[in-house]
């Protein structure tokens, strides 16, 4: 090793993209457990899920036309149930900017068979959202958390549009302003911006998605888990903490202490404002050092939760020995990018990170770099 410690570790080194940073203050022993052993289907159990979904409401600013229900399968889950249900009825395009919106190109090309209109952009950009044809479906991801890059907002979704916009928003909820006016189906889980357990999915259903379901029955069998109908008419009780199948209650309380965390900050415009400038924070780190650079150029389009960072001359081997010496030191973890994304660093700068422990990061980054390029020189 040719450089010394830094002189101060972050306090919390939590920088994972997923499940993430747990709340400022959490411990699992100030989550309320009446609803532990108990029934989900019991008063208490749905009383909480249906807290749980009165909180999501509040602190998203979810208008009342829009449903909120509580599904299995995590964000995966959500969205795989919502295009399942509801694709097929027109033509599709999907759009792919990062490994997850290629999941959903595979699950309509090759499970659905419906033959999409794919519109692709390499890790690091977008596609031209303006070429999209909007008497399609489409599919998109709001916050790419593999490739660090966003769609700015939700102007480019028109008011009259004839398809129904489904947005796996599970890295943008709780960190941007939506217009849901402009959103038919938003999936996302609770181990994102909130710092929730995963395993649970939650889907947003506007109007128009409800229309869909009750006008539409797919060609393909459902499974049972994936069943929002019953006898031609929206299955009310899943939005209303009905859930369709067992949940972990724990998971439950768990998000809840997280939405009430952020009801106490003042909502969506405290998270917004932690979000922001845990972002700015790391922003400044990358501005001071030649060797680190934003893997997405434009600022617009530039994810402010899953920042996606390219190392100069840095290759996977290198980014695995930078990550690894970060997690020994308990200084910095599993901020290594995705395994299908360029090579490169990838820092959680959502809401349950503290701004003060990204400063505190940008001497270790400077400490593992220098670390290990000695290691390689030397060998």
């Amino acid at each position: 090793m040719t450089v010394g410690y830094p002189a101060r570790k972050p306090a919390r080194p939590f920088f994972s993209s997923g499940p993430c940073a747990k709340p400022p203050g959490y411990s699992p022993e100030k989550l309320a457990t009446e609803s532990l052993g108990r029934s989900h289907r019991a008063k208490i159990g749905k009383t909480r899920l249906q807290y749980s979904i009165d909180l999501m409401r509040e602190v998203l600013q979810l208008p009342d036309t829009h449903r909120i229900g509580i599904v299995p399968g995590s964000d995966t889950g959500a969205f795989e149930m919502a295009m399942w249900t509801m694709l097929g009825a027109r033509p599709v395009t999907t759009l792919a900017w990062e490994s997850f919106g290629e999941g959903w190109v595979t699950d309509a090309a090759k499970q659905l068979k419906i033959e999409p209109t794919i519109l692709r952009a390499d890790y690091g950009q977008i596609p031209d959202l303006s070429a999209i044809d909007w008497s399609n479906d489409v599919l998109f991801t709001w916050n790419g958390t593999t490739s660090g890059v966003r769609v700015p907002n939700a102007d480019f979704i028109p008011a009259d549009r004839q398809g129904l916009s489904f947005a796996d928003a599970t890295s943008a909820v709780f960190a941007y302003d939506i217009d849901w006016s402009k959103i038919d189906v938003a999936t996302f889980s609770w181990q994102k911006v909130l710092g929730g357990e995963g395993g649970h999915g939650v889907l947003i259903l506007g109007p128009r998605a409800v229309e869909r379901l009750e006008s539409y029955t797919p060609a393909w069998p459902l499974p049972k888990v994936f069943r929002l109908v019953s006898k031609g008419k929206l299955a009310e009780g899943v939005f209303k903490g009905e859930t369709i199948n067992t949940p972990s209650m724990l998971a439950v309380e768990d998000a809840i202490f997280a939405l009430e965390w952020a009801k106490g900050l003042g909502g969506l415009e405290g998270l917004k404002a932690r979000s922001d400038a845990n972002a700015a924070a790391l922003d400044k780190i990358v501005e001071e050092r030649s060797w680190l650079s934003h893997l997405c150029a434009d600022p617009a389009a530039r994810s402010k939760t899953s920042v996606c960072l390219s190392v100069e001359g840095a290759d996977a081997d290198f980014i695995k020995k930078f990550a690894a010496l970060l997690e020994k030191a308990d200084a910095a973890y599993d901020i290594a990018g995705y395994r299908d994304a360029p090579a490169g660093l990838r820092i959680w700068c959502g809401a349950t990170v503290n701004a003060e422990d990204i400063a505190d990061l940008g001497p270790w980054l400077d400490w593992a770099y220098e670390s290990v390029k000695a290691e390689l020189a030397a060998a």
